[in-house]
């Protein structure tokens, strides 16, 4: 039945939305749920090859909620759609159990064409995946189970079991300890915490070379100046003229 399991979503809602106060206003006030049940009924049409008709659906729902949902895309339970304005999810796209998605997520191909079609050209999410707002993942590759991709980050490659990604291109974050491992705990937007910048933390090691260079140049240029006496202080050379003028 293509809306079994709505209580679930409505639930997962709930638990994942602080805003949220009751099952009621999930139901009539929430367009990442109203999203999900025309995809239902317009997934249960594409199945039995109702194409035009599951596609009428589709763009029915995306004019109503702006989440652009393709009624071949496989989704899972309790997938959980915040705000979810600008929402893209490809025809080849996969979603499994207990994911969430941000406003403005792209789940999208590279270099479409005429003869991709009937191709995986889109990514597939495993359990648990968490995609902050503005992110873009594009292509078809497998993002693993528990994985985080930080806002407007850009995934362009398969992405690990657990691994967080940030920036653009996205690069995988250090992984937690065994400690935070143990007591996973959902994190809103893909990222909690300082993001370190690998490409800042790089032009800052750069700088701090240069810097370290320019000084040794410096104490270099001294002492070669003071080897001829250029550099020496002012009292230093009165000094030595008024040595030079008693010797004449």
């Amino acid at each position: 039945m293509a809306f079994k399991n709505l209580r679930d979503e409505i639930d997962a809602t709930l638990a994942r939305d602080p805003a949220a106060r009751s099952r009621i206003e999930v139901v009539l006030c929430y367009p990442g749920f109203h999203a999900l049940l025309y995809y239902r009924l317009a997934h249960w049409l594409w199945e039995r090859r109702w194409f035009l008709l599951g596609r009428f659906v589709s763009h029915f729902g995306r004019i109503l909620t702006g989440i652009d949902i393709h009624p071949g895309a496989r989704i899972g339970r309790r997938l959980f759609i915040d705000h979810g304005v600008g929402v893209v999810i490809g025809e080849t796209a996969e979603i499994g159990d207990d994911c969430t998605l941000y406003q403005g997520v792209t789940l999208g191909g590279t270099r479409p064409s005429q003869d991709q079609s009937g191709q995986k050209r889109h990514p597939t999410l495993g359990n648990n995946v968490i995609v902050g707002s503005g992110a873009q993942v594009l292509g078809p590759f497998k993002v693993g189970d528990g994985a985080r991709i930080g806002a407007a980050a850009v995934v362009l490659r398969e992405v690990p079991a657990g691994a967080t990604m940030v920036g653009n291109p996205a690069r995988q974050m250090p992984r937690r300890s065994a400690r935070d491992e143990a007591r996973p705990e959902f994190e809103p937007y893909g990222v909690t915490g300082e993001i370190p910048d690998p490409i800042a933390r790089a032009l800052n090691g750069l700088l701090g070379e240069v810097a370290t260079l320019r000084a040794r140049l410096d104490e270099v240029e001294r002492e070669r100046s003071g080897a001829d006496g250029s550099a020496l202080p002012l009292a230093a050379r009165q000094d030595c003229s008024c040595d030079g003028e008693r010797a004449s």
